[in-house]
């Protein structure tokens, strides 16, 4: 729970001086709607994402399997985008609030008052360099941090609500304030169900309770059900935990603070919590609060780094979407840290400014779960659940769409990060396309038997067969060609390779060879997302394993070159033979061992 609560509890740093921002009276009735939102939706849809994704995947996955082939994958690709968003705003946003930390402590030196961008700079600039050298997520380290800042957290929240409660003319005077503002509780429900999207930073942390699953030990007899109840009740602790918080928080700051503290330039802008310790509980107590408070943000922007780490390379490299560099830590390390820079440039290192963009991320992530366990329902038969998770997920996609509409840095630095994504992906798959894509080979007993006798002739001569009637016709006459284009000795009985699309979304694929006898004819048959990666990874492991180079055989295609390049890396067909060819050149760099190609 605490590997979570570096994410989900650091918002505790700045979530109630935004949302008196953003709500300005009515933020304690405005994080009620959050707080019930939280219980009510995202909390029931993690607990199934988890039950479907024990092994941490998370909804990506999910949508991934419920959207098959290219449609699924760009989605998870314009996904990513937000996701990446979302950890990258983490980082410089928790950075951001650092500082503004740091530098409203009376013990720091007046010389850096003012300086927030320059000390935001550096400590993103601290948090790559420690990734760089290289860094361990520390369950240890995130228990400490986590505890000691719910610790002195609850010191001060109790601390202001003591004062708050016997000092009843506060409330009195808040109440009448919220009166004159806005008449009746009828209008202040309506104003807070407006500006609850502002307030969604509150609801950052599901993802991440997810995807420390594989660190949930199950026990008893079914280690993974018990893996998935554990999950459930980390999920459901945190949920608790940080709505007692929000709404306590957010009612002893908004009764406390004067409202122009929470603006811009303002002792509570963006440290609203650590306001009140310094108020309320001295220097010396607030120095220490801020200090664990940057030492959480800061692990907060730790943890977004190595999901980013994480999270490229668990989908990207099974699309053949992952450039070279993209496998190693320090490069993305670097591109990710100058990303960082770029957007705390651009934002002026605002807590306030960089809340919508956080936002976004958070709230398309938790739309896209909301979807997933939607889909998932209606596919189980489960009406009733569907209906549930239907009316969440339309909230989920209003709350979405408010927040982008009224703060649109969040879509624009996503759409500038799922562009990027989606231009790289594609540049990759298109350069990776001729390698050899076949994870194993494996030939059935039928198979094998073909390849035997085969091979007991002396020779391994293999005719390309695109699969239409299969007829005996079929057959024959492409015997006949091979035999009168391709100069196919007579003597040499060949065996049919024939290869049938699976996913072509797919990159990489362990192939599954089967035989059989049609007609007096030997046929090898196998699904593969492309066709001349099979026959070439087939070729290959005949030759590996009976010493025999093979021959294959086939006709030319007729049609435009740019068009079947286009069909090979999105369909896996194309024209076939001289891909195939590149391939094993690709394979194979010596002549005398490559299986031989002809085309007739």
């Amino acid at each position: 729970m605490c590997l979570t609560g570096v994410d989900y509890f650091s918002t505790l740093g700045y979530q109630p001086g935004i949302a008196a921002v953003a709500a300005g009276l009515l933020s304690p009735l405005a994080t009620v709607v959050l707080i019930v939102l939280t219980l009510a939706g995202a909390l029931p849809i993690y607990r199934r994402v988890a039950a479907e994704s024990p092994h941490g995947q998370g909804s990506l996955a999910m949508l991934e399997k419920l959207l098959a082939r290219w449609k699924g994958k760009l989605l998870v690709l314009a996904l990513l985008g937000f996701a990446a968003t979302d950890f990258v705003i983490t980082i410089t946003l928790s950075a951001a609030d650092a500082a503004e930390h740091a530098v409203q402590n009376p013990y720091v030196p007046s010389w850096l008052h003012g300086e927030n961008m320059l000390l935001t700079l550096l400590l993103i600039a601290l948090l790559g360099a420690v990734f760089l050298k290289g860094f361990a997520e520390a369950i240890g380290v995130a228990v400490t941090l986590v505890g000691i800042y719910l610790a002195l957290n609850v010191v001060v929240v109790v601390d202001a609500l003591v004062h708050v409660f016997t000092s009843p003319h506060l409330v009195v005077d808040w109440k009448n304030l919220l009166v004159t503002q806005h008449g009746s509780v009828w209008a202040m429900v309506g104003v807070s169900l407006l500006v609850f999207p502002k307030l969604a930073l509150g609801l950052s942390g599901f993802e991440t309770g997810v995807s420390v699953m594989p660190l949930v030990q199950g026990g008893g007899d079914d280690p993974l059900r018990g893996r998935i109840r554990n999950t459930r009740r980390l999920l459901t602790t945190a949920a608790l935990v940080m709505s007692a918080f929000l709404i306590t928080s957010s009612f002893a700051t908004t009764v406390l603070i004067p409202q122009r503290e929470f603006e811009e330039g303002g002792s509570a802008s963006g440290r609203a919590l650590a306001y009140v310790a310094h108020e309320y509980l001295g220097n010396a107590f607030g120095t220490v609060y801020d200090a664990s408070t940057i030492a959480i943000l800061w692990f907060a922007g730790a943890s977004a780094m190595a999901g980013l780490l994480n999270l490229v390379p668990r989908y990207l490299p099974r699309y053949g979407m992952a450039p070279s560099w993209a496998a190693a830590t320090r490069p993305l390390v670097i591109v990710i840290a100058v990303i960082a820079f770029v957007i705390t440039w651009i934002f002026d290192a605002s807590v306030d400014a960089q809340g919508g963009a956080y936002a976004t991320g958070v709230l398309v992530l938790i739309s896209s779960a909301a979807l997933a366990v939607t889909l998932s329902a209606w596919r189980r038969g489960r009406r009733v659940a569907f209906a549930a998770y239907a009316l969440i997920t339309v909230v989920f996609v209003y709350t979405t769409v408010a927040n982008i509409v009224e703060r649109p840095d969040g879509v624009k630095i996503a759409a500038f990060f799922i562009l990027a994504i989606i231009a790289t992906s594609l540049v990759s798959r298109a350069t990776r396309s001729l390698e050899l894509r076949a994870v194993d080979v494996e030939f059935d007993a039928a198979a094998r038997r073909i390849l035997d006798k085969a091979v007991r002739s002396g020779h391994v001569r293999i005719i390309a067969n695109e699969p239409d009637a299969r007829n005996e016709e079929e057959y024959r006459d492409k015997e006949q060609e091979a035999r009168e284009n391709s100069h196919l000795p007579h003597d040499c009985p060949p065996v049919f390779l024939e290869v049938t699309i699976s996913d072509a979304s797919e990159f990489e694929s362990t192939l599954h060879v089967h035989g059989e006898k049609r007609y007096g004819y030997r046929i090898l048959r196998v699904q593969s997302p492309s066709i001349a990666n099979a026959i070439a990874a087939i070729l290959l492991k005949i030759r590996d394993e009976t010493g025999i180079r093979p021959h294959v055989y086939f006709g030319w295609t007729e049609g435009n070159p740019f068009k079947f390049l286009v069909r090979y890396l999105f369909s896996g067909d194309g024209d076939v033979p001289p891909v195939t060819r590149e391939v094993l050149r690709r394979a194979e760099r010596d002549p005398e061992r490559r299986p031989l190609v002809h085309v007739g």
